[in-house]
Order: C-alpha cells, then structure tokens, then sequence
C-alpha cells in the first residue's frame, strides 16, 4: 500500500502530531486517533496530507 518512502514521512507526520500534544494528553487513545486521522487523510488523498502536515507544523511548539 505505502513504498517506504511514504511510510517514514507518514512516522514523521504521526512523530510531530504526538510531541504537538501536552504531555497529559498522549495517551494511548489519543495516539491512535492521531494514527487513524493520519491514515483516513492519506487515503483522502495527497493535498489533504499536505494540508494536514502544514496545520501540525503550525500547531508544534518548534512551529
């Protein structure tokens, strides 16, 4: 489904999503609504990927 190439920046994206969060809410929970939100916009396509990887860029401490 995702060469490799696709896999690391879809960790990367789901990496920065997590550390975006407050330490109080990283729980299991939480981390794989992210992982789901992730995948549901890869599979909605490549500009919505994008999109999404700008607003977490925007959201991150580090943004």
């Amino acid at each position: 489904m995702f060469d490799p190439e696709e896999l690391s920046a879809l960790g990367r994206l789901y990496d920065g999503a997590v550390d975006a969060l407050p330490p109080s809410m990283r729980s299991p929970e939480n981390c794989a609504a992210i992982a789901k939100l992730i995948l549901e916009r890869t599979a909605a396509g490549e500009a919505e990927l994008a999109r999404l990887a700008n607003l977490l860029i925007t959201l991150s401490p580090e943004g």
